[in-house]
């Protein structure tokens, strides 16, 4: 099989040759800098600037020896947006950046691993509906989001890997939260929903721009789309079912709609951290096809639960390891068996793409890397 025989194979819950294998087609199932510098010094791979996919977060597009090493199934089309329109500006020991939506980030210049959001910018207690429309929300439609993608997809799709296209911002709720900060988001969506609603159709209207115009351009060439909203926390959910049902699903249904309406063929992808499991049935009628990042060592996520109560009806796509404890902290034999043991759960008919819960972070041994992609291979032969 191609790379992107064995992916598609996979989202159409048929059992390929192997599970299809990502690593870095998207901001949340990729590799931070250190990790990855720590692994290609690990392989024996002289030292090589990698593509900063997401400033934010550091996370880096592998070279391609990396990929053929691990048999990487999937590439990633990277659009400009906040995460990677960097122009950062040095105060002291800090370096600090404000991005489009007027955010400001910030981490430390020599010990920083990531950047941290510190100023929202409209983080008033209260606000009023003339202050959230005067906020100058960015435009999504805008071309040098996708400037070079359609030639980067034609080669991709040309050297036979699935194509996977991301989204230009976080979720309607993760951008609310931005926008405002969390306690003022959270108070919002019960107490002052008129002010939650304008800035979620902002948001809204600036993920349809987007992807109008990238679809339009890119939609024959792609096979995932990815999209998401993080709704979960480690034991419950961060706003109740009643809530999101009100506020953010007819807006998530509106977008899902739109996305399906310029690219029937291709998957759409949800990315949703933690405890999400009372969301799934819904989640599943709204047209979402597979769900990433598979937060088992979250309460209520338990692998054989989710693979039997819905695994004919949506793709899980992650949660190969624990990325909070066995990744970082266990041994590469104890890596490979708690690969092994959950690819004999998700593999069984088709609907299942190997990757970790969510990025792999800097204290990350390169020996496990790996040792978790050797074992999703040994486990086939």
């Amino acid at each position: 099989m191609t790379h992107r025989e064995r992916l598609l194979t996979s989202l159409n819950h048929k059992e390929p040759d192997r599970v299809p294998i990502d690593l870095a087609s998207t901001q949340v199932t990729g590799i931070s800098l250190t990790a990855y510098t720590n692994l290609r010094s690990c392989l024996g791979l002289p030292e090589q600037q990698p593509v900063i996919c997401d400033r934010i977060q550091q996370i880096v597009l592998p070279h391609d020896e990396v990929y053929a090493k691990f048999g990487i199934d999937t590439r990633g089309l990277c659009p400009v947006m906040n995460h990677t329109d960097f122009d950062d500006r040095q105060d002291g020991e800090l370096l600090r950046h404000v991005d489009e939506w007027s955010f400001t980030y910030q981490r430390h210049k020599k010990t920083g691993l990531w950047y941290d959001l510190v100023k929202h910018p409209l983080d008033a207690e209260m606000i009023t509906a003339d202050e959230v429309v005067a906020y100058q929300f960015p435009r999504g439609d805008e071309p040098r989001r996708i400037a070079g993608l359609r030639k980067q997809a034609e080669q991709f799709r040309n050297s036979g890997y699935a194509v996977v296209l991301k989204s230009a911002c976080a979720g309607l709720f993760e951008m609310l939260i931005r926008i405002r900060g969390m306690q003022n988001a959270m108070l919002d969506l019960i107490l002052n929903q008129k002010i939650a609603a304008l800035i979620l159709d902002g948001v809204l209207r600036y993920k349809l721009e987007y992807w109008d115009m990238a679809l339009a351009e890119l939609g024959d060439l792609v096979d995932v789309l990815a999209e998401g909203d993080d709704f979960g926390t480690q034991t419950s959910q961060l706003i109740s079912l009643e809530t999101w049902r009100q506020m953010i699903k007819p807006r998530q249904q509106e977008l899902i709609q739109s996305i399906r309406g310029k690219a029937p063929a291709a998957k759409l992808f949800f990315h949703s951290c933690g405890m999400i499991r009372p969301f799934l049935p819904e989640f599943i009628d709204m047209g979402i096809d597979i769900i990433n990042p598979v937060h088992i060592t979250a309460a209520g996520m338990q692998p054989k639960e989710l693979k039997k109560d819905f695994g004919s009806e949506v793709v899980f796509w992650g949660g190969g390891i624990n990325t909070q404890e066995t990744l970082p902290h266990g041994t590469p034999d104890q890596v490979k068996q708690e690969v092994k043991r959950l690819l004999d759960i998700w593999a069984p008919h088709g609907g299942y793409v190997f990757n970790t819960i969510h990025n792999i972070q800097a204290d990350v041994p390169p020996e496990n890397i790996v040792a978790m992609f050797e074992a999703v291979h040994e486990f086939f032969l």
